[in-house]
């Protein structure tokens, strides 16, 4: 791997995961929901059902909402209006940005994606268009909290990772989405986990003048604050200073 997005480092430095409770468990609850959908609501067979609870659980997320959750995607029609969608398009610079969303309502993701593109001097894409850049990866991550960075590296690797990345407070640890879940228990049997997900990693990044860095990072925050949007994903590394 020829690089990674700081993006996911970022959201944890600066606690931008969701500015509301509310909207975080609702993003949580679909993720539950369509996870459920696809493989049904055994988590011993269903291991990306097992992720989003583990999701849902480290944000604190009721019960209750867990099993209702659960239960809207096996069975129940509530949850079949659901459309996955990949939005994709561009920032200042060029920066290469990736949506994914989960809606009832396509015509509207789509118009409040691009407004928020447009306004900060970005544009909609069409599809292909910087999703060929992105690789689907398996992530865990873990706080550095005084651990040995290198010898931590090496168990990781052992454990199955394919690849580690160390930036500022935490390690991030990449893996095949299909080996995501045993490496994340052979990691978790060591070390406390901060999250594990499923994510879309850049092959090749870049790195923006300063001004136009943190009008890319005004745009990811604002798609990540719409309902319908579950992950945003860019090629922009970030320097130091987007982080404050």
């Amino acid at each position: 791997m020829s690089g990674h997005s700081k993006w996911s480092s970022i959201k944890h430095q600066k606690g931008v995961t969701d500015a509301r409770r509310g909207q975080l468990f609702t993003k949580l609850a679909r993720e539950i929901t369509v996870a459920a959908r696809q493989g049904g609501s055994n988590t011993e067979s269903n291991f990306q059902l097992r992720i989003a609870i583990q999701r849902a659980r480290s944000n604190n997320m009721p019960l209750d909402n867990i099993e209702r959750a659960i239960k809207r995607g096996s069975g129940g029609a509530e949850g079949s209006d659901l459309i996955e969608m990949v939005l994709e398009g561009y920032g200042p610079g060029g920066a290469a940005i990736l949506v994914d969303a989960f809606t009832s309502n396509r015509n509207r993701t789509i118009q409040e994606v691009r407004q928020i593109l447009t306004r900060h001097g970005g544009s909609m894409g069409e599809s292909g268009c910087v999703s060929w850049n992105f690789l689907n990866m398996g992530v865990i991550t873990v706080e550095i909290d005084g651990q040995d960075s290198d010898e931590f590296t090496l168990f990781a690797i052992d454990a199955g990772a394919d690849d580690v990345k160390t930036d500022n407070e935490y390690i991030e640890i990449y893996t095949k989405p299909q080996d995501l879940e045993e490496v994340r228990k052979k990691i978790e049997s060591k070390h406390d986990i901060a999250s594990t997900e499923y994510a879309r990693i850049p092959q090749t990044t870049m790195k923006l003048p300063e001004k136009q860095s943190s009008q890319v990072m005004r745009i990811l925050e604002q798609l990540e604050e719409l309902d319908d949007v579950q992950h945003v994903f860019t090629n922009v590394e970030f320097s130091g200073s987007g982080l404050e």
